[in-house]
């Protein structure tokens, strides 16, 4: 089972690795930008976007996934961009088959455990009944009763389709990741590292990474660097993009 992907632009190749619940259509913009110097692969991650749904989900099985897409493509030494629930795929993937990996941005997620915070969000959307909500401002109206950040709201939205003539669905699989939401937060194996050049990005007004991940991301990457996106919070790609690109080209330079 081979992961979905855009494939944009011609160079090194750079992978990308979206969030819970997110797909790699939400990276198309900043995409366009790096294609000019880069190949990018915009990678829906398992049970997510357009790639294969499964009753299985684990960071293991992800970096497996990752790791067949590569060989498949016959990519050598990537550079590998993941944000959170993707920045753990990555540092993991990393961690595993070094050889394969040029240089590594992590984008605001640290490598330790994270306690279950997604509830609310997962029961908005097991909420909808897709038999009774039948267009998107239905689904908008149920969601709105759970989640007061319309930005949040919108980009959970991205993932409606039309699964058949007047039947929209959800491109993740819900139910797998409402099983296995525990999954999504747990830390990287201790005593594993990656020596090469990592760039950790940190939104200025999210809380995912702090002072206190310093002392562990070093004992994973110690040639890790952290740097500041400013105005930005979790969604640092999208709250400051240029801030975001001029980093990710810097330190890929």
């Amino acid at each position: 089972m081979l992961l979905y992907s855009k494939i944009l632009g011609k160079g090194q190749p750079l992978l990308i690795l979206h969030g819970f619940l997110g797909m790699g259509d939400n990276w198309k913009s900043l995409a366009n930008r790096f294609a000019e110097n880069y190949e990018v692969h915009l990678i829906d991650q398992r049970n997510h976007g357009r790639s294969f749904h499964t009753t299985d989900f684990s960071y293991e099985l992800m970096v497996e996934d990752l790791h067949n897409y590569i060989k498949h493509y016959s990519l050598k030494k990537v550079n590998l961009l993941g944000h959170s629930m993707g920045g753990k795929t990555a540092m993991l993937f990393a961690v595993t088959f070094p050889e394969m990996i040029s240089k590594l941005i992590v984008a605001d997620i640290s490598p330790r455990y994270y306690p279950i915070h997604h509830q609310l969000i997962l029961e908005a959307l097991n909420t909808v009944d897709f038999s009774v909500q039948k267009t998107r401002r239905e689904v908008a109206e149920i969601l709105k009763k759970y989640i007061n950040e319309n930005g949040i709201r919108q980009f959970l939205l991205k993932n409606i389709y039309w699964k058949s003539k007047g039947e929209l669905a959800y491109r993740f699989n819900l139910e797998c990741l409402t099983k296995n939401i525990e999954e999504v937060g747990i830390a990287l194996p201790s005593f594993t590292n990656f020596n090469n050049k990592v760039l950790f990005l940190k939104g200025e007004n999210s809380n995912y990474i702090s002072k206190n991940d310093n002392a562990l991301i070093n004992a994973h990457f110690p040639k890790a660097i952290v740097k500041t996106v400013k105005n930005a919070g979790h969604w640092l790609h999208a709250e400051n993009p240029t801030d975001f690109y001029n980093h990710v080209v810097d330190f890929l330079k």
